[in-house]
């Protein structure tokens, strides 16, 4: 399983002190089938716990995810910032799923190469 942010959710989850490990073990859950919510289509929320905190007033992210191959981290918010995304929200990440999904390993050594997706 190959574990990736875009640039985004890398600049919000260093804002946030959202480490790595965190973001690991987010997957981990999603592998074991404890999905927070899934939209469809290779989308899914996963919660993550502030540090010192539990996880319902933490983080929440978007992933898009395909069970045992890639998981991208695109999108991330506070929930006493934004309570929930919005259908709109919803089909645009599904859009962006079709996409990174389906990305091939020499187009994501281009995007790593390019800077627009970081390795965990």
């Amino acid at each position: 399983m190959r574990i990736f942010k875009n640039k985004w959710f890398a600049k919000f989850a260093r804002k946030e002190g959202i480490s790595d490990e965190k973001l690991i073990q987010a997957v981990k859950e999603a592998d074991a089938g404890n999905v927070d919510a899934d939209y469809g289509g290779g989308v899914i929320k996963q919660r993550i716990a502030r540090p010192q905190e539990g996880k319902s007033g933490g983080y929440r992210t978007i992933i898009l995810y395909r069970e045992g191959e890639k998981a991208f981290f695109v999108y991330g918010f506070a929930k006493n910032v934004l309570e929930n995304i919005d259908k709109a929200d919803v089909r645009a990440f599904k859009r962006l799923a079709r996409v990174m999904l389906s990305v091939t390993e020499q187009q994501v050594e281009i995007l790593l190469e390019k800077g627009e997706i970081e390795e965990i």
